[in-house]
């Protein structure tokens, strides 16, 4: 049967002497498997088909098993994101989330579209940490794993300050934080955006102005949270991790515990 998708392209592996097999992630048909004949040879017509991050519209022919590209054209190239060591550290950890912690019931149309926003929120240079973030919550919301943010997830205090617990389900209040030692502090400005993210559709972020240590303490809550929840082990997310150390950008240690209770970051994001 022949198959015509829009789609993107989250994964590449080598196949044979000059082929490749491409993940796309598409709004219609979830993740699909697709060889793509001569794309490792430099003259090849399907090569720029097949390379990471690629936005196109793809026609392939599958009877079972992986399909086989017949044709397709390039919507957006996304090269940007290849070209800089930094962006395609980002887009690479995005692209591997919706490849291994994405379950196929789970890729849809709303996930497809959050990953393109993600994508060409990098390109056009909005804060990598904050796009990152955001699309993290995305991919537990579609995982089923989604925080309860709004009050105390034990006592139902809607009062803060809180600690963000991956046992508990979500934040604790003060008089409920001994409850889990490895919880995680929420400084106001952490906690609003973090409830910003679950409700965020990534196709509305505007750009956006976040202290450094504010961005810190959301990274380390969303690395506790998908890693209680998830447990998938990513290669790329070790890379970017030693990446942002190297930068500076998160803690030498997941146990930090310095308080931040006067950082508020300042939000432009649009509505």
């Amino acid at each position: 049967m022949m198959y015509r998708v829009e789609g993107i392209v989250i994964r590449g592996t080598d196949y044979g002497e000059g082929n490749k097999i491409v993940t796309l992630f598409t709004p219609t048909h979830g993740k699909q498997g697709v060889v793509v004949r001569g794309a490792k040879k430099p003259k090849s017509r399907f090569a720029s088909l097949a390379q990471p991050f690629t936005y196109g519209d793809f026609s392939f022919f599958k009877s079972g098993g992986l399909g086989t590209l017949s044709s397709g054209e390039i919507i957006e190239s996304f090269r940007e994101l290849r070209e800089d060591l930094t962006l395609a550290a980002y887009a690479a950890y995005a692209a591997e989330l919706c490849d291994r912690a994405v379950g196929e019931e789970d890729a849809g149309s709303y996930l497809f579209h959050q990953l393109k926003a993600c994508l060409e929120a990098l390109a056009q240079g909005k804060d990598a940490q904050i796009v990152i973030r955001a699309f993290e919550m995305k991919i537990v919301q579609a995982a089923g794993y989604a925080p309860l943010l709004d009050a105390c997830a034990n006592c139902g205090n809607p009062e803060g300050p809180f600690r963000l617990s991956a046992a508990a389900g979500g934040v604790l209040c003060l008089r409920c934080s001994g409850r889990d030692p490895d919880a995680v502090p929420l400084e106001s400005g952490a906690w609003k955006l973090l409830r910003l993210f679950a409700a965020l559709d990534l196709r509305r972020l505007g750009n956006t102005d976040v202290k450094a240590s504010t961005k810190r303490r959301l990274a380390q809550a969303m690395r506790l949270w998908m890693d209680h929840h998830l447990g998938v082990k990513l290669k790329s997310r070790h890379f970017l991790d030693q990446w942002e150390r190297l930068s500076g950008e998160l803690p030498e240690a997941d146990g930090e515990r310095k308080s931040a209770d006067s950082i508020e970051p300042t939000e432009r994001t649009k509505e």
